[in-house]
């Protein structure tokens, strides 16, 4: 009962932190400063990084992305900037999920390392900011369905996974997950995007309809990808800021995954209404 209590404060706190820093957008650059830093803290003790140069290119990445496509999205040349750190970034996801079915372990020999540091995780920050940037005005309402689109998948899929779960999903790598969670989280996120269509007033139901099958799928895939890297290091959660939960990767790992393709999906569509 007193470990329960404490993963319920624990996720209030950190589920209120992001609430209320999507009133301010300088609240929410910051907020996702100090939860990149710290998952990247996580992230290379995980894959055995003993280094400072990936620190450094997150400093540089996060805030020069973030002066030169929010704060001054007129500069010449830096929406191109941006698309090509997406391509790069969901090549190196696509890389990810090979390695996630056809390899027993993911190969981490140097130089994969800091492109996984870069492209995986610290690029991602950079998305989760300009999804919340959509058509260059600051639309939290559009980060904050993704992160409830994901809360409602993990939800669903462990009440659903724990009731009448059968069939493993993926058991080398999270024994607990099955293939009837994974389908009722999707099923149900898929049900509530609709309500946030409803309350949110900013995509129509097909696009946060779209949006709900893509959070559950690669959120779910995110999910995989860390629980291997973990399995790998041989420790059960990233780290111990969250008590209850493990690290802030551990709460964030979906969300990591899954943001470069909805900030690809949202310039899509954009170009599409355009």
């Amino acid at each position: 009962m007193k470990e329960l209590f404490i993963r319920t404060l624990s996720g209030i706190v950190y589920a209120a932190l992001l609430i209320m820093s999507l009133l301010n957008e300088t609240a929410l650059v910051l907020l996702f400063a100090v939860f990149g830093f710290l998952s990247l803290i996580e992230f290379s003790k995980l894959i055995k990084l003993k280094s400072y140069i990936q620190y450094i290119i997150f400093i540089v990445l996060y805030f020069g992305f973030c002066f030169f496509s929010i704060y001054n999205a007129d500069f010449k040349g830096s929406d191109e900037a941006v698309q090509i750190l997406l391509v790069i970034s969901i090549f190196v996801n696509l890389l990810l999920l090979k390695d996630l079915f056809t390899s027993r372990k993911i190969p981490l020999f140097e130089s994969k390392r800091y492109v996984l540091t870069t492209f995986y995780l610290s690029s991602s920050f950079i998305f989760l900011l300009l999804i919340a940037h959509y058509h260059n005005t600051f639309s939290p309402l559009l980060l904050l369905g993704s992160f409830i689109l994901i809360w409602i998948n993990d939800s669903g899929a462990y009440m659903v996974g724990k009731n009448l779960g059968k069939q493993k999903l993926f058991p080398s790598i999270s024994p607990k997950k099955t293939v009837e969670g994974f389908l009722g989280g999707l099923f149900i996120a898929c049900v509530s995007s609709y309500f946030i269509f409803i309350y949110t007033a900013t995509l129509s139901f097909t696009s946060w309809l779209i949006l709900a099958i893509t959070v559950s799928v690669l959120g779910t895939f995110g999910d995989l990808i860390e629980s291997k890297f973990k399995r790998q290091a041989e420790v059960k959660d990233s780290g111990v800021l969250m008590p209850g939960h493990g690290g802030i990767l551990d709460r964030l790992d979906s969300i990591i995954f899954a943001s470069p393709f909805i900030y690809l999906f949202l310039r899509i569509i954009s170009s599409y209404v355009s």
